[in-house]
């Protein structure tokens, strides 16, 4: 004390014997703070608040809105209808970009191959689905298929498929039970042409990040292509797939825009991105509409959160 005294470094002291401390940074975090409280922590604090109220929100119903969601049948088709999604979308996803990245890293033209794979990322989901439309166009039998789905299909000698409408597969006469209809397949197949190019290039990064020392060691002692794939390159990709899976299944889960624009969610195709505009806009629900955003919120935030805590794992050990 004597020393701070000497040097008239004296701490000041609050009212209740604390520090004094420096006011500035907290004023640079206001406007940050402040934002984040108007634009997250009170829309989330008022969704919750309307999904506990009527139609209108002019009176308190506690969680019937949830009882319906559980309860209806079009409301438990857009959920099975998500869990599709997040099973088919994200394995597919995964699959292919893990599969296109070993692959183009053995190539003479890897950079061409690769931003070839990935243009799609760089499209809107809008136009993406706008594209996909067009290669799923259905023309009755007997007519010219424009389709470019159809047109590959009639020409190895099947009947065209109404890809988008239909929840059987035609050649077949096989009806396949909700969610598991050939339309829902077709919008995946659509959602993972765009995500597939982003997973082959963070596992293509992390590929090269993988010492050559031990894949050529694994070579030398006898080891085949599909031993170092499996023992070698798949368990070092493992934390990486990790994170770009959970990151799939975050995009999967609030998954609208092709849906949208592709079917509007009929035909037994409504996730609940769908069904939340529906619930707001077709029929003016809004405690449904919020419920259905809450339900959303609490299935995406624990994924969120184990991405963030795998990551800055990641983080800490480099």
């Amino acid at each position: 004390m004597g020393k701070e005294a000497a040097t008239g470094n004296v701490p000041r002291r609050g009212r209740f014997g604390g520090r004094w401390r420096n006011p500035e940074p907290w004023l640079w975090l206001l406007p940050a703070a402040a934002f984040l409280i108007v634009f997250l922590v009170y829309p989330v604090i008022d969704t919750v608040r309307v999904s506990l109220m009527s139609a209108d929100s002019s009176s308190f119903v506690g969680l019937s809105n949830y009882e319906f969601i559980f309860t209806s049948p079009t409301s438990q088709g857009a959920l099975l209808n998500n869990l599709l999604w997040l099973v088919s979308f994200s394995l597919l996803c995964v699959a292919l970009g893990t599969i296109l990245a070993v692959l183009f890293g053995r190539v003479r033209y890897e950079a061409t191959a690769k931003a070839a794979v990935f243009v799609p990322m760089a499209i809107s989901f809008v136009a993406a689905a706008v594209i996909w439309r067009f290669v799923y166009a259905y023309q009755p039998p007997g007519f010219q298929q424009i389709g470019l789905a159809n047109a590959v299909g009639t020409g190895l000698g099947l009947p065209p498929q109404a890809w988008l409408i239909s929840q059987q597969i035609a050649y077949t006469n096989t009806v396949l039970p909700a969610p598991l209809h050939t339309n829902n397949f077709a919008l995946i197949v659509a959602g993972a042409w765009m995500w597939t190019g982003f997973t082959m290039v963070v596992l293509s990064a992390a590929l090269k990040g993988i010492p050559r020392e031990m894949v050529e060691a694994a070579r030398v002692d006898g080891a085949s292509e599909w031993q170092v794939f499996w023992r070698i390159l798949l368990p070092s990709l493992w934390p990486t797939i990790t994170v770009v899976a959970t990151t799939l299944i975050i995009t999967s889960l609030k998954n609208f825009d092709i849906v949208w624009v592709m079917t509007a969610g009929n035909y037994g195709t409504d996730v609940v991105g769908t069904q939340i505009y529906k619930q707001m806009f077709n029929f003016n629900n809004f405690g449904r509409a919020g419920a259905l955003a809450v339900i959303l919120m609490l299935a995406i935030t624990p994924i969120v959160v184990l991405n963030f805590r795998r990551s800055r794992a990641q983080e800490e050990l480099r």
